[in-house]
């Protein structure tokens, strides 16, 4: 009998199967189709191609023939998951493109993939028409291409594959963490040490489904390591560098709710209130002013660094703050400045 793991997160699969003693030779993409329900030949070979099934932990062609007791580990992109999703002209920021990929810049408000109600204006409307041409985006898959997200209300820099191969490289890069992913975020206070590493657990939050939390005792959820650094103070908020190690949804935002500084302006985790600073009414009107001028918590994917899925060459690439947020920081610079005057 065979023992399997499998796990599923949002933008890949991945399974561990112990082959039983009695196994008889057997091509691995044949085996592997009877093993993985709902997981097409095709994309157990293309898997192989990209690297991603390993054997006793090397990677294998789909011609090897698996032997008892072998230990296959396999990463496959998000399972398909079909729906009528309608190309849409919505104009993309493409900074970067080429036959496997391309880099863009998402605005904050947009929503990455449909789901929840939303099922037109988003980026995967907006790459079915763009990408109109490419095989990838004509199979009726609900996120052809994706292999990782950021939130509606998160700015920045995204990587979108073209074609299954750079699906499953890129989707292996991100399983691996061998992907640097950079983030700019606005906290209240000023986190203690000033760099540091939050872990903990993240997961549904038992009450509220829509929303993530922190199981601190690893009594749920799956783990999480958020790198952070403090690049500017502004007395009662704090400019924060974050470098991911995992990539779970909402990680920074319940992250830093759970260290007791959230995110500046963020609805769900409790960042749209005066949280530090004075009672005073002039105050209170400066922080409102500053929420205003924001669509969502401040926080903006700034970099990112992979390995090109068919070269193997390091890109690296960027994303300018945008100006919503670069206003409110600098509103913050000036009451801090005016600050230190009066005292």
């Amino acid at each position: 009998m065979q023992e399997e793991f499998s796990e599923h997160t949002e933008l890949y699969e991945h399974y561990r199967i112990v082959v039983d003693r009695g196994q008889k030779l057997e091509r691995i993409d044949k085996y592997l189709v009877h093993q993985l329900a709902q997981v097409s030949r095709t994309r157990i070979q293309v898997a192989a191609e990209a690297g991603n099934i390993l054997v006793n932990e090397k990677a294998v062609k789909p011609s090897y023939k698996v032997k008892p007791e072998d230990i296959v580990s396999i990463v496959l992109p998000h399972p398909p998951q079909y729906v009528e999703i309608l190309p849409e002209d919505i104009p993309l920021d493409i900074v970067y493109e080429d036959d496997d990929l391309v880099i863009l810049n998402k605005r904050a408000g947009m929503v990455v993939h449909p789901g929840h109600g939303n099922f037109s204006g988003t980026l995967i409307n907006a790459l079915l028409f763009h990408f109109k041409d490419l095989p990838l985006f004509q199979s009726g898959e609900l996120r052809p291409g994706l292999v990782h997200r950021i939130d509606k209300n998160t700015s920045g820099i995204m990587v979108v594959a073209k074609n299954e191969l750079a699906m499953n490289r890129l989707a292996k890069q991100f399983f691996d963490h061998t992907i640097s992913r950079k983030y700019s975020a606005l906290v209240w206070g000023e986190p203690s040490p000033p760099e540091g590493t939050i872990e903990g657990n993240i997961g549904r939050n038992i009450r509220e489904r829509i929303k993530m939390q922190v199981f601190p005792d690893g009594s749920g959820g799956k783990p999480a390591v958020t790198h952070y650094k403090v690049i500017e103070r502004f007395g009662y908020i704090s400019l924060v560098e974050c470098r991911l190690e995992t990539g779970r949804t909402h990680q920074i935002r319940v992250h830093f709710q759970h260290i007791h500084h959230p995110l500046f302006n963020d609805t769900e985790y409790g960042g749209d209130k005066v949280l530090r600073g004075t009672t005073s009414a002039s105050y209170r009107q400066f922080v409102n002013n500053c929420f205003r001028l924001l669509p969502g918590q401040a926080l903006h994917a700034r970099s990112l660094e992979f390995r090109h899925p068919r070269t193997g060459k390091v890109m690296s690439f960027d994303s300018p703050m945008p100006d919503d947020m670069q206003q409110v920081i600098e509103k913050w610079r000036e009451y801090t400045r005016n600050r230190t005057n009066e005292n």
